[in-house]
């Protein structure tokens, strides 16, 4: 918990603007040339993230199936009756028409071995979990740019060993470090990026960083329906890593985190790149780092918060568990549905495509939303879109062509409810959690959004028992999430709540005192 709370404090400052930063920014300027070349050299860290954490779609694609041995001719079935006596298969033969190879063919992964594959997901799910962790702390001791780099080297090496491994066991083993690397490049990448932006364009790049995953999510189509062997669709996925290397040469580290750690000439050189870059002048680089590093040495000791004051008090206690559940309904439901559009029938190419194309919508509406109609509407709108979506995929009807497009364009829909609510909880739960819990707040929240990530390979695997169960799943948690969010209060153009007693009387309505006092909703020492 102590390695997510560095991570969220690195992120949350940033995000929210402290005034300490003021100066740095001015140095750097808060968007320019030079930011322009980092966030897009950053940005195509994001395709190899998209292509391992949702190449389960291709590594284990749907399977017909037949038992060879005893020999039957009835698809999907694990037993044949012999002289009636129902005999278990010991051997299988497959539908290689479309792919030649799967893991699920490869280790026969059917019957009563067949959720190993979901297996398999929940595994990379919580390697992307430790990744995280563990390259937050490399990052505060190493800075932004060497872990960074370090990811993106093992993630080439344990992404291109996984095309050859020969058992499950290994397979699952060298996928979980791929997991850990890849987890690392996705929170330093993002930490340097917004550690360089100033303003509005903290929250419009942090938003718009997930186009860069969705083409990754629709160009992995391509590498999948050229490769057609899971080996070769590994290598595919894999070897472009080598091109981000050039990282070492083009990126800068964080000047804050230089000037955190006391390397002052390099942050100077940096900031000065930088202002030239972006034609700032009559900036005062020495100057202003003088400034910052003699404000951060007298700074007050903060007061200091940890996750039981999450829970001591009846309103943070339910303002802590609302956004618990709708991180954990983002991550279930965002992985969850751009898996289950891989299973409901159809050209899966086809299908995982369109899931791509329509996914790139959500960034552009959570921004739009987010100003027009704030945080609170915005992520209730996204909910409630992906639950209306997915419910009435279960009233279309089955076994006909347009109503199965119909199906299949409604669980797409689903996902632009979720684009756009991911991104939106993650600036709300920010905004929410005051100042000195606000760390531990949305990192233990994020903890909440892979538990479902983790949980999400297992509902849409629910097809093979009944076709209504995932999309009743997945269409029931973001109706609960959004019904919980009208007990949260607006944020947007709010004076944010930085004390634990100005976090649990946030939101609160002001009630009537008989005895006069004032309406300020305070609720007495004790509580707290």
């Amino acid at each position: 918990m102590k390695c997510i709370v560095a991570i969220s404090k690195e992120l949350f400052s940033i995000f929210l603007g402290q005034k300490r930063e003021d100066q740095v920014q001015a140095a750097m300027g808060e968007w320019g040339r030079w930011q322009l070349v980092v966030v897009l050299s950053v940005s195509l860290v994001k395709f190899p993230v998209a292509w391992h954490q949702l190449g389960i779609l291709f590594l284990a694609p749907p399977a017909r199936f037949w038992c060879e041995e005893p020999p039957s001719n009835i698809s999907g079935k694990c037993s044949v009756s012999l002289n009636g006596t129902p005999t278990p298969c010991t051997s299988y033969r497959y539908d290689r028409s479309i792919f030649t190879e799967t893991i699920i063919t490869q280790w026969d992964l059917v019957c009563d071995r067949e959720q190993l594959a979901n297996v398999a997901q929940t595994v990379f799910m919580f390697g992307i979990l430790i990744g995280n962790v563990l390259f937050g702390m490399l990052a505060d001791r190493f800075g932004r740019k060497k872990p960074l780099v370090f990811g993106v080297i093992m993630q080439l090496l344990t992404g291109t060993a996984v095309a050859f491994v020969p058992w499950y066991p290994v397979f699952l083993a060298v996928r979980f470090l791929l997991a850990i690397v890849t987890g690392g490049t996705m929170i330093t990448s993002f930490v340097l990026c917004m550690e360089i932006l100033g303003g509005k364009w903290r929250m419009i790049v942090s938003t718009l960083s997930h186009i860069p995953f969705s083409l990754g999510h629709m160009s992995m189509v391509g590498f999948a329906y050229f490769a057609r062997d899971w080996h070769n669709f590994q290598l595919l996925i894999s070897l472009p890593s080598v091109v981000l290397l050039f990282y070492w040469c083009v990126l800068p580290e964080s000047p804050r985190w230089l000037l955190a750690v006391g390397r002052t000439k390099e942050a100077g050189a940096i900031l000065e790149k930088a202002a030239a870059k972006n034609n700032l002048k009559n900036v005062d680089v020495s100057q202003i780092i003088k400034t910052t590093v003699s404000a951060t040495e007298k700074k007050d000791v903060e007061e200091k918060g940890n996750i039981l004051d999450l829970f001591r008090t009846p309103n943070m206690r339910m303002k802590t568990l609302c956004m618990y559940f709708n991180w954990f309904v983002c991550g279930l439901c965002f992985y969850g549905l751009a898996q289950y559009m891989g299973q409901v029938g159809g050209n899966i190419f086809i299908n995982v495509t369109i899931s791509g194309v329509i996914e790139m919508c959500g960034p552009f509406i959570c921004i739009y939303c987010m100003g027009k109609f704030g945080r609170r509407n915005t992520l209730i709108g996204g909910h409630m879109l992906a639950a209306a979506a997915c419910l009435l995929v279960m009233v279309v009807p089955r076994g006909d062509g347009v109503a199965e497009w119909a199906g299949i364009l409604l669980a797409a829909l689903g996902i632009i409810g979720m684009s756009t609510s991911f991104p939106t909880v993650y600036l709300y739960s920010g905004e929410l959690f005051p100042t000195v819990v606000r760390n531990v707040g949305v990192g233990s929240s994020s903890m909440c959004a892979r538990v479902g990530s983790m949980v999400a390979p297992f509902v849409s695997s629910l097809i093979r028992y009944s076709e209504y169960l995932p999309p009743l799943l997945f269409g029931a948690t973001p109706l609960i999430g959004g019904l919980l969010c009208l007990l949260l209060p607006e944020t947007a153009n709010t004076e944010l709540p930085d004390t634990l007693l100005e976090g649990e009387n946030f939101g609160k309505k002001p009630k009537n005192n008989k005895q006069g006092s004032d309406n300020d909703g305070y609720v007495g020492d004790s509580a707290l």
